[in-house]
């Protein structure tokens, strides 16, 4: 179905948070690697190795939840910035830790610093971007996410080799970096609350009570456990089959590179359609992909299944974005943006958890063709809650631009 047209350019804010996100991703080494590096530097089981994962997702769902909330109350850039800035103090902590209980407690912090500034960032956006134009930023801004990913995921595996603790710091030192780019060029986004939006005030109660947005979150949850797995059981699939570490980081930077090279085209596409009903297509597309996997054994057919999800992902991850902020009520956006990533959190720990445990009580072929099953579910609630989102999104977007009249008449 058509939206609306008529492009704008894109605010310089919108630019410097793209920028200060690219420096962040391209060092961060440190998650994508986490399951390789306990496996065979600390001597955890694939099992103990999924839980410590686990647990960096446990700590993000703390972190996200209130991370919206205090990017509702006290504002986008004060949580971004102690988020961006605690979590190169915890990066090197991590790096440093040696027992279990050590390694465990710093993954659960770093999950939460880390992941608070992800409501604070997307309510960034959402407020300085229209929204005829969010999918698109979207778009270009998970251009940036990816283009990050796809330095830092063929760089790490050689960085290693001169010391993992290598990988901490330079982590480390990008967040930093994106951190004091925030502070340097970017100003306070939070909307005013005026008496025109006051029944828009709400609280998580009011989140709940919400069932459409519900049903949306717990739809992304099942998206999200399938999605996942190429950060946790991925990597031991392919060492299964005698690849080295390298290899596993210069194939998953295909995901990087393809999204590099044709997420802006998928972006100026999916301007045409609306979000509600793109979801569907990327659901079917992402469960195939890893699905496949089930048959894939050597780097060109790792390869090849690694090209199907991310086609998938790139369908995804925009559309997701913009349809997250068409059914967030203005004056919630943090918390909206924070309880839906709640979803994200939650597969952080379930899809590594219940990956290690498929993969040591079954096989790597039961967990790929699981994540088919799951993949084709998730598409089939999308496809049946679409015209319900979709007339959601049209009702509050009519209301922000009445609100935005209302105020503009009223000065």
């Amino acid at each position: 179905m058509p939206v609306i047209t008529g492009k704008q350019r894109l605010p310089s804010q919108f630019w410097v948070l793209w920028t200060a996100t690219l420096v962040n991703r391209a060092g961060g080494f440190v998650v994508i690697f986490l399951t390789i590096y306990l496996t065979t530097q600390r001597g955890f089981s694939a099992g103990a190795a999924g839980l410590v994962i686990g647990l960096y997702g446990v700590g993000g769902a703390i972190g996200v939840t209130a991370g919206g909330h205090l990017a509702d109350r006290w504002g986008r850039r004060p949580v971004a910035l102690l988020s961006l800035f605690s979590s190169a103090a915890i990066l090197l902590a991590l790096g440093l830790a040696r027992g279990p209980a050590e390694i465990m407690g710093a993954a659960l912090l770093l999950g939460a610093v880390t992941e608070a500034a992800r409501p604070a960032l997307g309510a960034m956006i959402a407020d300085i971007v229209p929204s005829a134009d969010r999918m698109r930023a979207f778009g270009t801004y998970y251009w940036a996410i990816n283009l990050g990913f796809a330095v830092s995921s063929a760089a790490a595996g050689f960085a290693a080799k001169a010391g993992y603790f290598t990988l901490f710091a330079a982590d480390a030192a990008t967040t930093a970096a994106a951190g004091l780019l925030v502070l340097w060029r970017i100003r306070e986004t939070k909307p005013d609350v005026t008496e025109h939006a006051e029944h828009d005030r709400g609280s998580l109660a009011t989140v709940l009570k919400d069932r459409v947005f519900l049903g949306f979150v717990a739809c992304n949850l099942l998206i999200a456990l399938v999605m996942l797995q190429h950060m946790s059981m991925l990597p031991l699939a392919m060492i299964d089959d005698g690849l080295p570490s390298e290899t596993f980081g210069l194939l998953i930077a295909v995901n990087g590179v393809l999204i590099v090279a044709g997420q802006l085209f998928v972006t100026k596409i999916l301007g045409r359609r609306r979000p509600a009903y793109v979801m569907p297509v990327s659901a079917v597309v992402l469960g195939l992909g890893f699905g496949l996997t089930a048959f894939a054994h050597t780097p060109l057919l790792y390869a090849g299944t690694i090209v199907v999800w991310t086609a998938g992902e790139m369908l995804n991850a925009p559309s997701n974005a913009a349809l997250l902020a068409g059914l967030s009520p203005v004056s919630m956006r943090g918390r909206y943006q924070g309880f839906f990533s709640l979803s994200w959190q939650g597969a952080s720990f379930l899809a590594p958890t219940l990956g290690g445990l498929v993969r040591d009580r079954f096989n790597n072929t039961a967990l790929w063709l699981g994540c088919l099953g799951v993949g084709l579910v998730a598409a089939a609630w999308s496809l049946a809650a679409a015209r319900a989102r979709d007339q959601r999104v049209a009702a509050l977007t009519e209301r922000e631009v009445d609100k935005i009249a209302t105020v503009r008449t009223v000065n």
